[in-house]
This record gives C-alpha cells, structure tokens and sequence, in this order.
C-alpha cells in the first residue's frame, strides 16, 4: 500500500512542514508504515503535466494533496486529470485552503474521496490506519468529510492535538531514507538550499477577522526542554534559516524569551531565525536580549496592516501602534535586526487617503522591508460573511485578492499595485537606500514620491517590462532629473554609491560617468596597499592586482572611499567601505 503525501510549493527553496509533519507523527506511532508513505514535492513553477507524469510513475494507491492559497488551481487540475490515469488511486486533500468549506470542494472536485480538516496527523495516522484494514470503516474517524454512496459524509471534528506529541521532523529517523548505513549529516540532504520551517507553537490569541488563524483559539507550546534541543539541532548542522512558523511567537513572554535566550547563548555564527511577531507586545527585557544579539541571528516579521484605529477596530485588531512605534525605532537604532513590516491595502475604512498615512507611518520607521500587500478574502474567514456590508469584490478565483469596496475603488486598487511595484524595486531590493532618502527630501512625503514614480512608468511606457539593474538606476536618474533637476548631479553621485555598495562592477555604467578615481591613483593605492595593508587587514596573502579585483575605488562628495567586498552587513549585504588616502604625491 503506497500513500503518497503531496505539497506544491511556491518556489523550490520552501519546504512543505505539513506533509513532513504528517509522516513523521504516523512513522512514531507505525513504525512498520516507514516504506509505505512518502512524499513528493514540486513547485507551481513546474508544468501541471510535469507533475502529472512524475505522480503517475509513482502509482500511489492513496495520494494526499496539502492545499494552501497559492497551489489549489494546480491541485484542482491535477485531480481531475490524475483519476483519469490513475482511476482506482484514492484522493484526499488536507489543509487551510479546504477545511473550511470541505462538502464544497467534494461537490466542484468529485475525483476527490475526501477532506482531512484542519490539524493532519492524528487524521492522517488513522486514514493510513484504515487503508492498511485496521481501521474498518471511515466513520470511526473524526476531522473527515467524505464521499460515501454517492452522498457526502461529515464525521465529527476531532479534537486539538497536544503539540508535544509532534515528532521533530527533521530528524533522522522520520528522513525518507532512514536506516542507511553511516547517515550522519546526511538526514538533511533532502533540505540543502532549502528555508526550514519549524514551529514552538498552534493557535492564535488574536481574532483577526481576515485570517483563518484566529479559528484556531487553542493555543499549545511545544515543551521548551523539547524546542531548545531541536534548535540545537539546526544550529549544529549550520542550517542557513529557519522560519517559525508561529502565529504569534511573542504572545507569550516566558516563552519568546527563553528560546531568545537560548539561540544568543548558543548562536555559532551561521544560522538565521525568522519570528512572526507583534512589536507592541514586546517588553523591554525581550528589547535589551534583541539589542545584545549578533546582526543576523534573527529577524523579525510585524503585521502592522493599518495605522488607522477605525480599520483596526472593525478587523478586530488589537494593536498600540505607539507601542509598536517604540519598538521598531529602538530595534532599528540597534543595526543587528532585519525587519519586515506589513501593510495590507483593501481593508474596512481605510481609503486611498488613509492609506496614504499608513504607508507614511510605516515607511518612515525605515524597516529592512515594507510589504504592501492586498486584502485577500479566504473562504471561512470572517472578512468574507462581511463582504456585503463592506461593499467588498473580490477575485472568484485564488488568491481571491480584493478588488475594490466602500471605501476604495478599482483604479485606487490599480494606482497602489503601480506603488507596490516601485517599493519592491527601489526599496526593498535594498540597491538604492541613499539615493532614495535623499529623493525623499523632493516630494512632501514617502507616499507621494513612490506614486510619482509609479505614474513616471506609466508616462514613458516602462511598467511590464524586464528591465536590468543598471537600466533601474538609468531610469531613477531620470525621473530624478525630470523631479528635482538642480539636483541631477548629486543623484548621479549618490546612484554610482548604491551600486557599488551592492556590486563589485568593473563595466562602468554609463549613468555614472567618467571614473572619479584616475588609473595613476588606483595604481598608486593598490601598489601601496599591497605593501602596508592599512586597510584591507585581512588581505595579507593578496598582490596588487588581486586587490584591485576585490575591492573598488570611488570618489564621493571629494572624499576616496574603499569599498570591501568579501566584507558585507549580514542585514543588508552592503559591502564595507573605508575612507582612505592616496599616496602622498597625489
């Protein structure tokens, strides 16, 4: 009996903790199930028939699909075209994009037997359970709708899951391939170049009324003892990052801050650690522990979605935007934390105007990254039984992202997409920090400037093109040029900085000029570099010309300046940069 459990990712470097979790949890009550459930993982990147072809080699017996927000199109078209291929091959689904509404998705999806609702492993552990006859009938198992005689069954909701009984699942003996001989490291091959996911806790304490999240008000901590030697684990095999996938890690406090705690205590240098988190919640012992931590432990995600107290009202969001204020400013005075904050646009009472003073509030705590995104409205959520009071559209299809309501129209919708696109270029692609905080000086706020922007590629045709990066500088210079004219030239300074902050390019880009340092002194600096070393201390064994190649050489507001690229912030990838003199007789 082969059951196969299925994820399709977003991009390759994502794991599915879902389906791991599920094997792992029958593999600690089953072992003998060890040959009998795998799992398959593939990407919305691939073609559907690609991964028809690969499943159907396989020939599962019971195959079960993890359904989220971004893969049900390409399950749904699977499905149907895997029971013709595959027509004794049972189907079940699991996960949050059908567990609210599973006797719909039987009636749209007939090839489907079934729907596994909400928490999976217990579920899953007795649907193996009753493909390998143990179990004699699907009605002694509770958290399932099914298809039975032509009719739909709903069995009754199981209840939650103490989350200690979990297994970790990225240890050896839950791996696919676990009994080999001499496995050591060799467990997590199968994640290598791959996010890891691993959470300390279910549920959460908030009621927000867009998030299937707050359906889950059972909330469960993983026993701390347990969770400091499964971060142990990650931070032994220097594991590039781990994402906690907890709603919100800091709700509670003694809990946040012993794993904190923990993680500086045993921090080896390699490791990131991604928290979703409320800032407002965060004390001042939990700053000060945050403040001492090395620059790229960890990093902190913080929906703020909206400043305005009105909207925060109706989407029963609990937040002291002061509070959350504070903490950001203090983190971000500190230089060790990336941040990553969130806005969504579309949301009950908030306007283009109102917007405009979240996006304002937000942008000028100067996060590593704003997310603006758009109000998606998920079967079962609250948001969706208010859709008709908000005057709310929205997509028939996924990822079911608003369209317009009371308060905002299509083209306001389509004006914040053109702001949108202009903040993950300019801003969050972290390649023009000085350039855009001097531009910001232009326009009367953050808001306007990047709406201006917006209408300049519009205005000259360059939206839905696959521009390269130095073409991105080329036409911020012009929009600048265009915006604050007197000015173009210390924009064309400060463009050439960010580039080389971020990029050793020995082509010089025609935006930037002539070069500002002559051959004669490159050749003079490096020659006595390479004998002196009064900057590049850690370059004792490289020649002249070896330098010449790592490093770079610029002139800035008549200052010479050294830009180190073996030697990068851990936050923002910016090389180092010195400020030097040439030999004397220059």
């Amino acid at each position: 009996m082969k059951i196969l459990l299925t994820a399709i990712n977003t991009k390759y470097i994502h794991s599915n903790l879902a389906v791991f979790s599920l094997r792992a949890f029958a593999l600690q009550e089953r072992k003998e199930y060890q040959t009998c459930v795998e799992i398959a993982e593939y990407t919305i990147n691939q073609q559907v028939d690609e991964i028809l072809m690969d499943l159907y080699v396989r020939q599962p017996e019971v195959l079960c699909f993890s359904c989220y927000l971004w893969n049900i199109v390409y399950v749904e078209q699977l499905v149907k075209e895997l029971k013709k291929v595959l027509p004794d091959t049972e189907i079940w689904l699991g996960g949050p994009e059908v567990s609210s509404h599973p006797k719909h998705v039987l009636k749209r999806m007939p090839q489907v037997r079934g729907v596994m609702c909400w928490e999976g492993e217990e579920t899953f552990l007795e649907l193996a359970d009753y493909y390998h006859g143990k179990i004699h009938s699907l009605k002694e198992i509770h958290g399932i709708v099914y298809a039975q005689a032509g009719e739909i069954a709903e069995n009754p909701a199981r209840r939650v899951l103490d989350l200690n009984r979990v297994p970790f699942v990225y240890h050896p003996e839950f791996s696919v391939d676990s009994g080999t001989p001499g496995r050591d490291r060799e467990e997590m091959e199968r994640f290598r170049n791959k996010i890891l996911y691993y959470e300390s806790s279910r549920g959460c304490p908030f009621s927000c009324s867009y998030c299937l999240s707050s359906i889950d008000k059972c909330l469960r901590f993983r026993k701390l003892e347990t969770v400091q030697k499964e971060l142990q684990f990650f931070i032994d095999r220097e594991v590039s990052q781990v994402k906690f996938v907890d709603r919100t890690f800091n709700c509670r406090h003694d809990h946040a801050f012993a794993v904190w705690s923990y993680l500086a205590e045993h921090d080896r240098g390699k490791t990131n650690f991604h928290f979703e988190v409320a800032a407002d919640l965060l004390n001042e012992e939990e700053l000060r522990l945050i403040a001492s931590m090395r620059p790229g432990l960890i990093q902190l995600e913080i929906g703020v979605q909206s400043t305005n107290p009105k909207t925060l009202g109706a989407i029963r969001r609990n937040m002291n935007f002061e509070k959350v204020r504070a903490a950001v400013s203090y983190i971000h005075a500190c230089g060790n934390i990336h941040q990553h904050l969130d806005l969504i646009a579309g949301l009950p009472h908030e306007d283009i105007k109102s917007f405009q003073k979240s996006f304002n509030d937000v942008y000028a705590l100067h996060p590593e990254q704003l997310q603006l995104g758009f109000l998606k409205v998920l079967k079962g959520a609250c948001m969706e039984e208010q859709a008709g009071n908000y005057r709310l559209l929205y997509q028939d299809r996924p990822p079911f992202e608003v369209l317009s309501t009371r308060w905002l129209s299509y083209g306001d919708v389509i004006r914040l997409k053109g702001i949108e696109e202009m903040v993950e270029v300019y801003y969050n692609s972290g390649q023009f920090v000085h350039t855009m905080e001097r531009m910001e000086q232009a326009f009367p706020d953050a808001f306007t400037m990047y709406d201006r922007l917006r209408a300049y590629y519009e205005r000259h045709c360059l939206r839905g093109v696959s521009h390269s990066r130095v073409r991105r500088y080329e036409i911020l210079l012009d929009f600048a040029a265009e915006e604050d004219g007197a000015q173009t030239d210390a924009y064309r300074e400060l463009l050439t900085y960010d580039l080389y902050l971020r990029e050793n390019v020995k082509n010089r880009p025609a935006f930037a000029g002539s070069p500002s340092v002559t051959k004669e002194e490159e050749t003079a600096f490096y020659r006595q570099e390479a004998a002196e070393h009064r900057y590049l201390l850690e370059y004792e064994q490289y020649d002249k010309r070896q330098l010449r190649k790592m490093t770079h050489l610029e002139r800035v507001n008549g200052e010479i300046l050294l830009f180190d690229y073996q030697n990068r912030s851990p936050l923002t990838n910016q090389a180092a940069v010195y400020r030097v003199s040439l030999p004397s007789r220059f």
